[in-house]
């Protein structure tokens, strides 16, 4: 089967641009979201080792660099933090998986402007922030699976170090294949990956079996505090600075939490507040089905996926609960009268 037929048709365009684009790109600053998930990074890796392919410089930024869950992960290059004393003068960006320039953190976003940008995302309700060119495909399950349909498009094979980082992002961003958007097409495009070699049960293992004796501590202490609120059908739990530090765990051992929240019979809605400083607080929402989270997460000024969104609160925690909660509810009085 020719390596193209693993592209939907409704991709084809898509993917066929971008490497197009791609192509004609040299000394490329290829950067994610800050606080990368599995997505981000197999996205960057998937990114880097094309570009590489093709015979183009690249480096890889990330201003928080790589949580300590994907050190595991090999990727084509090291992580930049700073954009201070860097191999070379980026004259192009590649940005992935971000919808927001402030996504991308301070020191990215201020020297945006000045640099020719491509832009590969599926985030909903983004219109890509690409100078150069935008690739918005919200109906993808990873930024991931664009990357591989890149890939594809430019004529090479998804294997090694390559189809490992579109499986890493895949996995991440479909909850383990349990999320609604684990579609025909995803299946179809993993399916190719492990009859090539990938091992996908080996990347789970090292995602899933890597839990350090603070993050133990930290989930037992947020389960006891975890509440349900109307009559059920929304879970909460919020977790302060204190947490972390009497746990001895960093915020990165959240990772995945609220997503077990979601998982009390009768919860429609799984809400995670996080104290990050001073009047400042993230948040983490989760759904099923039908009901609508990033409207929720819209609210507030956040974003994200149908069922899957967060977002940041200037407010103290008493009061990111109150509005959080206020706004959860309201999202469900109106799919409830619509």
């Amino acid at each position: 089967m020719p390596q193209t037929d693993l592209i939907p048709a409704s991709f084809m365009a898509g993917a066929q641009r971008m490497a197009l684009v791609l192509s004609g790109l040299d000394r490329v600053l290829i950067s994610g979201h800050v606080n990368p998930d599995g997505d981000a990074a197999g996205s960057l890796a998937a990114a880097g080792l094309i570009l590489r392919s093709l015979g183009k410089e690249f480096v890889l930024y990330s201003s928080t660099g790589l949580p300590q869950y994907l050190n595991f992960f090999p990727l084509p290059g090291a992580i930049h933090t700073s954009l201070e004393r860097l191999p070379f003068q980026p004259q192009s960006a590649l940005l992935l998986d971000c919808g927001e320039p402030h996504r991308l953190g301070r020191e990215l976003a201020g020297r945006l402007p000045a640099l020719t940008s491509v832009n590969i995302d599926h985030h909903l309700g983004g219109n890509g922030m690409g100078s150069l060119a935008n690739w918005v495909e919200p109906a993808a399950a990873a930024t991931a699976q664009l990357m591989a349909y890149v890939a594809l498009a430019a004529g090479l094979p998804l294997k090694g170090e390559l189809a490992d980082a579109v499986a890493l992002g895949v996995i991440t961003d479909t909850g383990g294949f349990c999320h609604g958007s684990t579609s025909a097409d995803v299946l179809f495009l993993c399916a190719a990956l492990v009859a090539d070699g990938c091992d996908l049960t080996g990347l789970r293992q090292h995602l899933e079996n890597n839990w350090s004796p603070g993050r133990m501590r930290l989930w037992g202490r947020l389960m006891e505090r975890a509440r349900l609120t109307r009559g059920g059908s929304v879970a909460f739990c919020r977790v302060l600075l204190e947490d972390l530090a009497q746990c001895q765990a960093c915020k990165e051992d959240l990772e995945g939490f609220v997503e077990q929240l979601r998982r009390l019979r009768g919860v429609r809605v799984a809400a995670l507040l996080r104290e990050e400083g001073p009047q400042l607080c993230k948040f983490s929402l989760r759904s099923y089905g039908s009901t609508d989270v990033r409207s929720t997460a819209a609210l507030l000024g956040g974003g994200g996926h149908f069922n899957a969104a967060g977002g940041t609160l200037r407010l103290t925690p008493d009061q990111a609960e109150k509005a959080l909660l206020d706004a959860v509810d309201r999202q469900l009085n109106d799919e409830k009268t619509a």
